[in-house]
């Protein structure tokens, strides 16, 4: 299908600022100051994180910003590439869109460009680099693969393209949408029954911007679930044995915070193992499950050891896996891991692991720094029982012993006290403290 340069500006009026405002949702500050600080740096700025984790909405926050701080709204171009009104994406419509814009909104200074979902444009990679190179606009790209960047591009723009990863809702964030601003510890302390209550709203129904101000949260996650299916694994990847792939994600997301082998689920799901350890790649590109890799000094025993595998949102396993009140601890560990992975992303130096010795003493997260153990994390939702807390704490103390690291936590449900044992200090936090310490 062809299309005119009036069509085309019909389209992108209904997604730019020229002539009114549009919808910009719930300012989440740290993303879009993190990005007005990286347009500085004149590189091409590239958003990644799942799909309906809020990055359209991020980058209409910051291209309304910049119209407030004097930019003119004709120097903004946001262009959706899944609006299915628009034709076979490719870089010729790029470059038509492109030429379309300046015709009739001609632009009188450098413009801003906002290609939301680009991914599902052929061959945008050289068309971009031209545009880059030729300094005719600022660039920023947004898509919900972790390869978006291929090898070309990747190649091409070596050095001159920054990278931010955009989540579904922090704890913290969670608790913004839902009226309570933590600034400090005070009102960390203050909101203590409220932000407990919302703790279990969130571990529940997690952190998707839409479901969180929704009523129909199951349906939604439902939808989003069956759309990254859909759209970014059998199309993306043009998957032919659906039912295996699917079979393998509902096993996935069925058993956070487990131990996983490619080997075990071909056996387990009579699926070969080549394929099950490629369709756990497709699953980490679009960001829907994470697998956390042994600690060990020694490379080929840490991709040797099984991994213990996570979801992007605790609504998955909750809508998708198992019944929530069952599995409230798994959930508790995945929202551990969540907000410590926000954290890696934001710090290169950081690196998390599990730890596991020859005799089957386990702790959940190792948080190395550089050549540092930081902390090591045990979550262990109910310490009620005398046994279960002390397995959980001699693990820490070897894993303490053998890594030379005296940060040791346990997060838990209720219990907040420090206990020193065999001359360790273990600090126990309830995870609505921590999360609401640590969140971003």
């Amino acid at each position: 299908m062809d299309i005119n340069s009036a069509e085309i500006i019909r389209i992108l009026e209904d997604w730019n600022l020229w002539k009114r405002d549009i919808e910009t949702g719930y300012l989440r500050d740290f993303y879009v100051n993190k990005l007005k600080k990286m347009l500085d740096s004149g590189q091409v700025l590239v958003i990644t994180g799942p799909r309906r984790s809020g990055k359209t909405y991020i980058m209409r926050q910051l291209a309304s910003i910049l119209v407030k701080n004097g930019v003119s709204r004709n120097r903004i171009l946001f262009i959706n590439f899944e609006d299915p009104r628009l034709p076979e994406l490719d870089a010729r419509i790029l470059q038509k869109i492109y030429e379309a814009y300046l015709e009739y909104l001609s632009p009188e200074d450098k413009p801003f460009l906002f290609l939301d979902e680009i991914q599902e444009v052929k061959n945008w990679e050289k068309w971009v680099l031209s545009i880059h190179e030729l300094e005719r606009a600022y660039v920023m790209l947004s898509g919900s693969n972790a390869k978006l960047l291929s090898r070309e591009l990747a190649t091409l723009l070596t050095g001159r393209h920054l990278d931010i990863n955009v989540f579904p809702l922090s704890f913290k964030e969670f608790l913004k949408f839902r009226g309570i601003e933590l600034k400090d510890r005070m009102e960390l302390i203050n909101n203590e029954l409220k932000i407990k209550s919302f703790l279990r709203e969130y571990m529940e129904f997690g952190g998707f911007p839409e479901v969180v101000l929704r009523e129909n949260k199951k349906e939604l996650v439902l939808n989003y679930f069956k759309d990254i299916v859909e759209k970014d694994l059998v199309r993306r990847y043009n998957v032919r044995k659906v039912e295996e792939m699917k079979s393998l994600l509902r096993f996935y997301i069925s058993n956070v915070s487990s131990l996983v082998t490619f080997s075990s689920m071909e056996k387990f799901l009579r699926i070969r193992k080549d394929t099950v350890e490629k369709f756990s790649g497709y699953f980490e590109n679009v960001f829907l499950i994470f697998f956390l890799k042994r600690f060990s000094f020694k490379v080929k025993e840490q991709e040797k050891s099984p991994r213990k595998v996570y979801a992007v949102d605790p609504a998955l396993p909750n809508v998708i896996g198992f019944r929530f009140s069952e599995n409230i601890g798994r959930i508790a560990e995945n929202v551990v891991f969540l907000e410590l992975l926000r954290k890696k992303f934001q710090n290169p130096d950081m690196e998390i692991f599990y730890w596991k010795d020859e005799k089957h003493r386990e702790v959940d997260f190792v948080v190395k720094k550089g050549q540092a153990v930081e902390s090591l994390i045990q979550v262990c939702w109910n310490l009620a029982h005398p046994k279960t807390k002390e397995r959980e704490i001699k693990s820490l103390i070897k894993a303490g012993e053998e890594l030379r690291c005296n940060n040791l936590i346990v997060i838990n449900a209720e219990l907040k006290r420090e206990e020193e044992i065999n001359g360790k200090k273990i600090k126990f936090m309830p995870l609505w403290e921590w999360i609401g310490v640590n969140s971003k």
